[in-house]
C-alpha cells in the first residue's frame, strides 16, 4: 500500500511541474531560513552551559545610584567573594577576574604582540569553571605570583617547536610582558581553548597576586566576582544576605569618607547601593552592564529571530495549502472515481499526505544544500562562526529527520481533508468548480503571509533609520578624521612621538587620549562632594577622565563657561572641567570658581583633595546613545595609553605609512596599531547593524516566498477562469479590464494585511527603540511606504499571470473550453 502511495505521489509531482517547483522552492527556502536561524538561536542559548556547575554559578552585580548618577555594574567590591565564602556556608567557592586595561604586550622572539584576551584571576578559578587541563596542574597553577596559565592555541603560537611534539613542553617556560619594563611569568599549565560560546574568552590567565591593588576596599568596584552556591540553595533567597554585608562591611568604610548614619538615611536622599546575583547562563543574553568581559547578545533578538524563522516556515507551508486547495478541481475527478471504486476517505487522506511529505523531504534536501552554501555569508552577517557540522550532532540530526515529516503533515493536512471530502456524485456530474471558489481560510492565510512580510519591512526601515540617526546625530565632539594610535603608553617617550607626528604634513593637532568617547575605552568613576565632608545630599559619583591641554580642542568639544586647561596656569594641576550634566546636578548656575572634594587612596594612606572648577564643557556623548549623558569631569594629567591626531590630508595611506615608520624607529619590536575614531564609534553599534542586515535579508526572503504563493494562486486562478476571460474579451473587455478583475481580490487581501500589520509593527518597534535613550520617532510615512511596497510587489507578481491570461486569443480560450 505504501509503495502504491509513493508511486502515485511521484507521478503527480512530475505531472504538475509548475505546482511542484513553486512548492519545493518555497518550502526549501523557508526550511533553509529556519535551519540557519535555528543554528543561530541554539548557539545563543548554549552560552556557558559547558560548565559542569553552570546551574550553580552566579555573578555578583552592583547597582549604585548616587548624586543623580545611575550605575549598573558587572563588577563587585574587591573582598566580596572572600567575604561571602567566609560568612555564609551556602557559598561553596568564589573567583575574581581583574583586567585594568584589557590587553598586555607579550614578547615573542624579538617582537612584542599586543594580546587582548588576557586577565588576572584567583587560584580558585578552576574550582568554579570547567576549563580542562592539557598539561600542568590547574589546582595549583595560579597559587603563586608571576605565574600564568595559557590556552592550547597560545602554547602552539608562542612555543611552536615544542608544541609540535608535546604541548606539555610549554609548562615551565617563561613568558615576558612589558610591565615595569619587563616582567617574567612562568607557564604553570596549558588548558584547552575556551569554547566560543562562553561570555569570557581568554588566552592568558595571570595570577591575581601580580595585581597591585589596595585590597580590602568595600567601596571600590573593580572585580568580576563569581560564586558557586551549594546544591539546593535558592539564589533569590540568598540575595537577602547582601543587606547584612552592606551593614557589616560597606557602611563602616563609607562612614570614614561620608557623614552618613545609616543606609536608610542614604536611601532617603534618593541614593542606592545594592548587590544582586545573576545566573551564569543568563549573562550572555540578559546582561548589558559595565564592564562586561565580552560582547554579549540580546534575548530580544533571540525571540525576534525565532519568531521570524517560524513565520517564514509558516509562510512556505501556507503556500502549499493555498496551491493545493486552489488546484483542487484538477484532481476532483480523480477523487470522485476513487470514491466510486470504493476508496475510503482516510485512504485518500493518506495519499495526499504522502504527496506533501515527499515534497517536504525533497525540499529539506535542497534546504540543507542551500544552508551549507550560504552559511559563510550568514556567519559574516551575524558575526557567528557556525558550522554545518552542528547539524550532525545527534539532537540536531534527529530534529532534521523529523522536521520534513512535521512540515509535510502541517502543510498537507488541510488540503488532504479538503480534497478527500468531495462528494463523488457532485464531482462526476461536473457541478464542482472548487479550484478557485471563494475560500475564507485561503484568504486568511494570504493575509497572514503578507502581514508578516509587512511587519518585517517596517521593522527593517525603522532599524536602519535609527542606525542612520546614530551616525548623523550631533555627538558634541568631532569623530571624523581623528587617527588614534594605540599602545603609545609603552613607548619610552610618548611625548616625543606625539611631537614628531604632529609636525608631519596633514596633521593638525595631537592629544594623549587614554580616555575616548567610545565603547571599550578606559573608565574611572569617583565620588565627589560640594563640601569637605561628604554626606548623602552633597555628593555625586561621576566619570573622571585624565586629559592634557590639547584634548578638548583636538576632539572638537565646546567650552560654554570658563576656560580650558592651559600651560600658562601652574594651578591647573588641581583644576577641573565638568560637563553640563554635572553642573546641573551640583545645582550651580555658574559653577566656575567652585570647589569639589574627593578622597585619594593608595596602599599606605587616604587623603582629602580639592579641585577648583575652571570651566564647563558642553554635553557630549561619551557612551552609547542607549544611555543618557551622565556626569563627567576632566582633570589634568597624562593618559598616554593611546594618542589621537587630527588629520586634514586626503592621502591617509601615506600618512599612516609615515606614522608607522616613526613608530618603528622609536619602538622597534613593538606592534603598531591604529584605528579611526569614527570606526571605533560605529563598532559600538555593530550588533544593531548586524541585526538590521539580517532583518532586511529575511524580510526580502519572506516577501519572495509569499510572492511565490501569489504567483501560483494567480496561475491557477487564470486557468480556472479561462472561459470567463475569453467571453469578456469577445464582449469588448480590454486587457486592463481583465488585469483589474483578476488582481483586485488579491490587492484587497494585501491592504487588509497592511491594516493589521501597522499597529503590531508599531508596538514591536516602539519597544525596541526604548533601549535607546536617544532615538527617532516612528513617522506615519514608514507605514505608508511599507504598505505601498507590499501592494506594488503583489501587483507585479499577480499582473504577470493576469496579463498573460488577458492577451490570449479568446477564440483559442473558448475552443479549449
Amino acid at each position: 500500500m505504501i509503495r502504491n502511495y509513493l508511486k502515485i505521489a511521484w507521478r503527480n509531482l512530475v505531472r504538475n511541474k509548475t505546482f511542484s517547483l513553486i512548492n519545493i522552492v518555497g518550502l526549501a527556502t523557508g526550511l533553509a531560513c529556519f535551519i540557519l536561524i535555528a543554528l543561530y538561536v541554539a548557539d545563543e542559548l548554549s552560552y556557558d552551559r559547558y560548565n559542569k556547575k553552570a546551574d550553580r554559578i552566579y555573578r555578583v552585580n552592583s547597582d549604585i545610584v548616587f548624586g543623580g548618577n545611575n550605575l549598573h555594574l558587572a563588577v563587585a567590591c574587591d573582598p566580596m567573594g572572600a567575604t561571602l565564602k567566609k560568612d555564609y556556608p551556602q557559598v561553596e567557592e568564589y573567583v575574581r577576574f581583574y583586567n585594568s586595561n584589557g590587553s598586555k604586550l607579550i614578547k615573542k622572539s624579538n617582537e612584542y604582540i599586543n594580546e587582548n584576551r588576557v586577565v588576572h584571576a584567583d587560584s580558585t578559578l578552576f574550582n568554579v569553571f570547567t576549563l580542562p587541563s592539557v598539561a600542568g596542574d590547574t589546582k595549583t597553577a595560579l597559587n603563586e605570583p608571576n605565574t600564568v596559565v595559557i590556552s592550547e592555541s597560545t602554547a602552539k603560537k608562542y612555543f611552536p617547536q615544542d608544541a609540535a611534539h608535546n604541548t606539555s613542553d610549554a609548562v615551565g617556560k617563561m613568558i615576558e610582558t612589558n610591565e615595569n619594563n619587563s616582567t617574567l611569568y612562568k607557564v604553570t599549565a596549558v588548558i584547552k581553548d575556551i569554547p566560543h560560546n562562553s561570555h569570557f574568552n581568554f588566552d592568558f590567565i595571570f595570577s591575581m597576586d601580580n595585581v597591585q591593588y589596595p585590597w580590602g576596599n568595600f567601596l571600590s568596584m573593580n572585580h568580576q566576582t563569581y560564586i558557586v552556591l551549594k546544591e539546593g540553595t535558592d539564589y533569590k533567597a540568598f540575595e537577602k544576605n547582601f543587606e547584612q554585608v552592606i551593614d557589616k562591611y560597606v557602611l563602616p568604610q563609607a562612614k570614614e569618607y561620608m557623614n552618613i548614619a545609616s543606609m536608610d538615611e542614604f536611601e532617603k536622599a534618593g541614593n542606592k547601593l545594592g548587590f544582586s546575583l545573576m545566573p551564569l547562563t543568563d549573562i550572555h543574553l540578559h546582561s548589558d552592564r559595565t564592564p562586561e568581559l565580552g560582547v554579549n547578545g540580546n534575548i530580544q533578538y533571540v525571540y525576534i529571530f525565532s519568531a521570524v524563522a517560524l513565520f517564514i516556515l509558516l509562510i512556505a507551508c501556507i503556500n502549499f495549502m493555498n496551491l493545493s486547495t486552489a488546484r483542487s478541481s484538477g484532481r476532483a475527478k480523480e477523487v470522485g472515481i476513487r470514491k466510486v471504486l470504493g476508496t475510503e476517505k482516510m485512504a485518500l487522506v493518506r495519499q495526499f499526505l504522502t504527496e506533501s511529505i515527499i515534497m517536504a523531504v525533497i525540499a529539506m534536501l535542497f534546504a540543507v544544500i542551500i544552508s551549507w552554501l550560504t552559511l559563510s555569508v550568514f556567519n559574516n552577517i551575524s558575526g557567528k562562526s557556525l558550522s554545518i557540522g552542528e547539524l550532525l550532532k545527534p539532537q540536531y540530526l534527529l530534529f532534521l529527520l523529523i522536521l520534513p515529516f512535521a512540515v509535510g503533515a502541517l502543510a498537507g493536512i488541510y488540503p488532504a481533508f479538503y480534497l478527500s471530502s468531495f462528494r463523488p456524485i457532485v464531482i462526476l456530474k461536473g457541478k464542482i468548480n472548487a479550484g478557485f471558489k471563494r475560500s475564507n481560510l485561503r484568504n486568511a492565510l494570504v493575509i497572514f503571509q503578507f502581514t508578516t512580510s509587512i511587519i518585517l519591512i517596517i521593522g527593517t526601515i525603522i532599524v536602519y533609520r535609527q542606525l542612520n540617526f546614530i551616525q548623523n546625530t550631533k555627538l558634541g565632539f568631532n569623530k571624523d578624521q581623528l587617527l588614534v594610535i594605540n599602545g603609545t603608553g609603552a613607548l619610552k617617550s610618548p611625548e616625543a612621538f606625539k611631537t614628531d607626528v604632529s609636525k608631519m604634513a596633514g596633521v593638525n593637532g595631537a592629544t594623549f587620549s587614554g580616555y575616548l568617547p567610545v565603547g571599550g575605552s578606559s573608565r574611572s568613576d569617583n565620588s565627589y562632594s560640594k563640601e569637605s565632608v561628604m554626606d548623602s545630599k552633597n555628593g555625586l559619583n561621576m566619570q573622571t577622565w585624565v586629559i592634557d591641554h590639547d584634548y578638548i580642542n583636538v576632539m572638537g568639544m565646546e567650552m560654554i563657561k570658563g576656560r580650558n586647561f592651559s600651560k600658562e596656569f601652574g594651578t591647573d594641576s588641581s583644576a577641573m572641567i565638568i560637563n553640563e550634566t554635572t553642573a546641573r546636578l551640583l545645582g550651580y548656575e555658574n559653577p566656575v570658581g567652585k570647589k569639589l572634594y574627593t578622597y585619594f587612596q593608595d596602599q599606605f594612606s587616604t587623603s582629602l583633595i580639592s579641585y577648583n572648577i575652571i570651566g564647563v564643557v558642553k554635553n557630549f556623548h561619551f557612551e552609547s546613545l542607549k544611555q543618557t549623558i551622565g556626569p563627567l569631569c576632566f582633570r589634568m594629567g597624562i593618559s598616554s595609553s593611546s594618542t589621537s591626531f587630527k588629520v586634514t590630508t586626503t592621502d591617509i595611506k601615506s600618512l599612516i605609512s609615515n606614522v608607522e615608520n616613526k613608530w618603528k624607529t622609536m619602538a622597534p619590536g613593538m606592534p603598531f596599531s591604529y584605528q579611526f575614531l569614527d570606526e571605533a564609534f560605529n563598532n559600538m553599534y555593530r550588533n544593531e547593524q548586524r541585526i538590521g542586515t539580517v532583518a532586511i535579508t529575511f524580510a526580502i526572503l519572506s516577501i519572495l516566498i509569499a510572492c511565490l504563493g501569489l504567483f501560483g494562486l494567480a496561475t491557477y486562478m487564470a486557468e480556472q477562469r479561462t472561459k470567463e476571460i475569453g467571453v469578456r474579451k469577445v464582449l469588448g473587455a480590454s486587457v486592463g479590464n481583465i488585469v483589474s478583475m483578476l488582481s483586485k481580490n488579491f490587492l484587497k487581501l494585501v491592504i487588509i494585511s497592511s491594516i493589521i500589520a501597522f499597529p503590531v509593527s508599531w508596538w514591536a518597534m516602539h519597544r525596541w527603540l526604548q533601549d535607546f535613550a536617544f532615538r527617532i520617532s516612528i513617522g506615519w510615512w514608514v507605514f505608508v511606504v511599507a504598505g505601498v511596497a507590499a501592494i506594488v510587489i503583489a501587483l507585479i507578481t499577480i499582473s504577470f499571470q493576469a496579463v498573460k491570461a488577458a492577451i490570449v486569443n479568446p477564440v483559442k480560450s473558448l475552443r479549449t473550453e
